[in-house]
């Protein structure tokens, strides 16, 4: 089984905080049972004749497939925490709910993605989605690393943007007939003021509303490398917008040195084990850590979130193999 793009590589190694080999040796951190009937869901149990069976084959996606579905459930089981718990700080309600949707919604496509692939397959339509949750995973961190009112509603105002403009175009062909609504008209006049009721904003507010910066501009503002926005949301772009190398990976075959429409046999690659959750775990750390009031209430999730990063990169450093290992000059 090849490895696959070693951009993706570097990318992984980058978000694990690394320059190459294996995880560092840390303590592992299992989940403790919360108060009341709520408990932390379980890792995977990975047996050694599981283990072993990658090994043979040299296809690890089986054991990382159970990791990026904990990563999901992991995400979601976070999501859920109370805004009225006793360890959480104040924050506007929106705020709150902002960051719990972003997570929510990570977790519900990753969990889209194990429907999708539980069968090693529909590689294309899980590159799609997995651009998705890094997007919602890049702003759950770039929303806690600047924690302020303005950034918080210009993500909620860029979304309604094209609310108000739409909401235009209605009400002017509303107005070039005589006033007549259709009933069509009348609904979805009715659902954008219901977007923007329960924005907590404004029609001029979101009008006047900074626009939301680039992922770009956000991925530097959380202090992580470039190639992160190269491979995240350029690369991943291919999969969403259709690009010749998305067509060529996904889409064509070449028979008889012709090209033609390729079968439904996509694989889902391994990196995508991988890469996904490295990033969600960051998101969701982000989000335990700006919402905690003391952060030693927040430090055992932290270390429970590395426990986990650092499981999933002790295997993934058996699929990448020497991949850096320095090329001997013959």
């Amino acid at each position: 089984m090849t490895h696959g793009n070693p951009v993706y590589i570097l990318l992984l190694i980058n978000l694990a905080g690394r320059t190459g080999g294996a995880p560092k040796q840390r303590k592992k951190v299992s989940p403790k049972p919360m108060t009341g009937e709520v408990e932390i869901p379980q890792p995977p149990t990975i047996t050694e004749s599981q283990l072993a069976r990658c090994r043979e084959t040299g296809d690890y996606r089986p054991l990382l497939f159970e990791w990026y579905k904990y990563v999901g459930t992991l995400s979601n089981f976070y999501s859920c925490i109370r805004s009225d718990s006793a360890a959480v700080r104040s924050l506007p309600t929106l705020h709150y709910a902002t960051l719990v949707g972003l997570l929510n919604r990570c977790s519900r496509l990753i969990l889209a993605n194990v429907a999708l692939s539980h069968k090693g397959l529909f590689g294309e339509t899980t590159a799609i989605l997995d651009r998705c949750i890094f997007e919602s995973a890049v702003k759950v961190i770039w929303l806690c690393t600047k924690g302020d009112d303005e950034s918080f509603s210009r993500f909620i105002a860029d979304g309604l943007k094209t609310e108000l403009e739409f909401k235009k175009k209605i009400e002017k062909n509303i107005s070039d007939r005589g006033g007549t609504i259709l009933a069509i008209e009348k609904r979805m006049l009715t659902s954008i003021s219901n977007y923007v009721s329960c924005s907590g904003l404004t029609e001029p507010q979101i009008e006047s509303a900074k626009k939301l910066p680039d992922m770009a501009a956000m991925i530097d503002v959380i202090g992580r490398d470039r190639l992160l926005y190269v491979v995240g949301q350029k690369i991943g772009s291919h999969h969403v917008h259709g690009t010749w190398p998305s067509l060529w990976l996904h889409y064509l075959d070449e028979q008889d040195g012709m090209l033609g429409p390729r079968d439904h046999d996509c694989p889902t690659h391994v990196n995508q084990y991988v890469f996904v959750p490295l990033l969600v775990l960051q998101a969701v750390d982000a989000f335990v850590r700006f919402i905690c009031t003391d952060q030693r209430d927040a430090r055992p999730m932290s270390e429970l979130l590395d426990s986990v990063r650092d499981e999933i990169l002790r295997f993934y450093v058996e699929v990448v193999g020497d991949d850096f290992e320095h090329i001997k000059e013959i």
